[in-house]
């Protein structure tokens, strides 16, 4: 049998794996699944919640996959066990929560407990999510809760409108959080140490291989460690300007609304 090149693709979704509607396109479903037969493992490493991704991967025809979700703070596999999981501490989740900000440029969200929670009703977000049916309940934050948090995140309408609330967060919460963005107008917080590549890490000790056999594809700031600890990390053409400055030797492939991905990935494993 010919040896694989990478034991493993992991991917970031949006802006990455999913195309210009926000979904898996066929190519890519098609591509993945021949991947599967050849008995390479399939992991999704995205800031999504379990609940969207594991719709996503219900659809295609893969046994062998994982999820990494909320950017690293919880890994699940295809039959819904929760593998791993690392979340902000109670109290610092809630005193996260309770940042001011302003609210006709910025929106509050959190992921906790599989569950998506948000300071306002915004129906533009539901596009993203139009396949999983995953969705947002409204909630008054200073009275909500800090439980089982796997981040909290920062939607502003432009960059500009989030440069404050990042410097308030890492003056206050630097030493206890990590905090990223996944695209230039969502900030996110998470526990200190999780990232993509942290999960990834600790997903594969019980495997044969390691990251140097992984391949790894993503857009944004919060991909970073996975692409650069990784046996290759690809970025996207129409990934973060940021990361593209900050990686420069990393290859750069097509766009997202091409499914880039699955054309690089069908040359690189010889798939026709």
């Amino acid at each position: 049998m010919k040896q694989l090149p990478f034991r493993a693709i992991v991917s970031d979704m949006d802006g990455t794996l999913l195309n210009a509607n926000h979904v898996v396109g066929d190519f890519t479903i098609n591509t993945l699944e021949k991947l599967a037969q050849k008995s390479v493992d399939i992991v999704m490493a995205t800031g999504r919640g379990y609940t969207d991704v594991a719709s996503t991967l219900s659809k295609m025809k893969i046994k062998n996959a994982a999820m990494i979700t909320s950017n690293g703070a919880q890994i699940h596999d295809l039959q819904g066990n929760r593998l791993y999981s690392n979340y902000l501490p109670e109290d610092v989740a809630f005193e996260v929560m309770q940042l001011p900000f302003d609210a006709d440029r910025v929106c509050m969200n959190t992921y906790q407990n599989n569950d998506w929670f948000i300071n306002i009703d915004l129906p533009q977000l539901r596009k993203y999510h139009q396949t999983s049916g995953f969705m947002y309940e409204v909630v008054d934050f200073k009275k909500h809760h800090g439980r089982d948090t796997e981040k909290v995140f920062f939607i502003g309408k432009k960059p500009a409108d989030l440069m404050e609330i990042e410097q308030e967060l890492t003056t206050r919460f630097g030493n206890y959080a990590t905090i990223t963005y996944s695209t230039p107008v969502c900030l996110e917080v998470m526990n200190k140490n999780v990232s993509k590549a942290t999960a990834l890490a600790h997903l594969i000790e019980q495997r044969e291989y390691s990251l140097s056999d992984c391949i790894a594809f993503g857009d944004g700031m919060n991909d970073i460690e996975m692409l650069t600890e990784v046996g290759k990390g690809c970025i996207m053409q129409n990934a973060d300007p940021r990361l593209l400055q900050l990686l420069p030797d990393n290859e750069r492939i097509g766009l997202n609304k091409d499914e880039s991905v699955a054309s690089y990935v069908r040359a690189v494993f010889g798939i026709y």
